[in-house]
């Protein structure tokens, strides 16, 4: 492993991590304060992207930057008031299926509204080109953009929650409900506001990874599994845990992606000689950048078995 290889990859695996922990976020916060796993959330992404795609072609990127989100936050918001409270007191299974239902629904919609082909959700000027270059190599700064958003958010996520009174209010409304409701506070509607904030943070992560990456119907899918396993390796409801996964996980694919070697390789430098022929040939020859996509459901079934809490976690179940 070179100097070169090793720096590129950090970055790049930094980069990944920090954006998926702008995704798994709001799902913490749902699942940490309401007990609901929202199985939406993924879908929350993909619409905070077509909304800001949408929003940056009449007021431009930045100001879509903030007004995407808020419309996120307002389709959480009502969904919370209209669906999710009206089966919230059956358990979590009716919880679990809504919001399964949810997902499908906006996927629908989506493909209705903007397509089912890729937009041309393009970069603004100001976030085209390298960065900075190391070793011949330019770092976007589109990638940079999101690592500082994603910091930027954590920040604020914990100041609101451990330096404010709403902070207090919040935290006291979930972990006290009656007590909180008789000093005058509305508690379902501070779950309601959970819920909104949420899919904001949902909606923000695809504003930024939505021009970074590609914006188009998939998209939700290919990262919802992914997030249930930084959620889960991470320890349920745990903020710290989830920013730690994403770390992890976003390092451990970036390296692996970029590795060719493989068992083959490794016996080679024994001088075990390993021909078609020889026995687990199919599993020999696999590199570990062909392996790279399920390394992190892999880590998620070890986590399971060794440490069911996950990293930082302190709730069971």
């Amino acid at each position: 492993m070179t100097l070169e290889f090793f720096t590129i990859s950090l970055l790049n695996g930094l980069s990944y991590g920090l954006l998926l922990f702008m995704l798994s976020a709001g799902l913490t916060l749902i699942f940490s304060m309401m007990g609901v796993l929202n199985f939406a959330h993924a879908s929350f992404y993909m619409v905070g992207a077509y909304v800001a795609y949408s929003l940056s072609q009449v007021m431009g990127f930045w100001w879509s930057l903030l007004a995407a989100p808020l419309v996120v936050f307002a389709l959480g918001a009502a969904f919370e008031r209209f669906c999710l409270r009206r089966v919230h007191q059956f358990g979590h299974v009716p919880e679990l299926l809504v919001t399964f239902g949810l997902s499908y629904l906006l996927l629908e919609v989506v493909q209705l509204i903007w397509g089912r082909a890729a937009v041309n959700y393009a970069l603004p000027g100001e976030l085209q080109g390298p960065l900075f270059t190391v070793f011949g190599i330019h770092f976007p700064k589109s990638r940079a953009f999101i690592m500082a958003i994603s910091l930027v958010m954590l920040a604020g996520i914990w100041l609101l929650l451990t330096r404010t009174r709403i902070g207090l209010v919040i935290q006291a409304a979930l972990t006290h409900p009656e007590m909180a409701q008789a000093l005058g506070h509305n508690v379902p509607r501070i779950f309601m506001l959970v819920f909104g904030g949420g899919a904001a943070l949902a909606g923000l992560a695809g504003v930024v990874g939505g021009n970074t990456f590609i914006t188009e119907p998939a998209m939700a899918g290919s990262v919802g599994a992914i997030i249930f396993v930084v959620v889960v390796v991470g320890g349920l409801g745990s903020l710290s845990g989830a920013f730690l996964a994403s770390i992890l996980i976003g390092l451990i694919q970036t390296f692996a992606v970029a590795m060719d070697q493989s068992l083959m390789t490794l016996l080679g430098r024994f001088s075990v000689v390993v021909t078609p022929d020889t026995f687990g040939y199919p599993l020999l020859k696999l590199t570990i950048s062909q392996v790279a996509p399920i390394l992190p459901f892999l880590l998620l079934v070890l986590m399971l078995i060794f440490r069911p809490r996950g990293l930082l976690g302190t709730r069971e179940g």
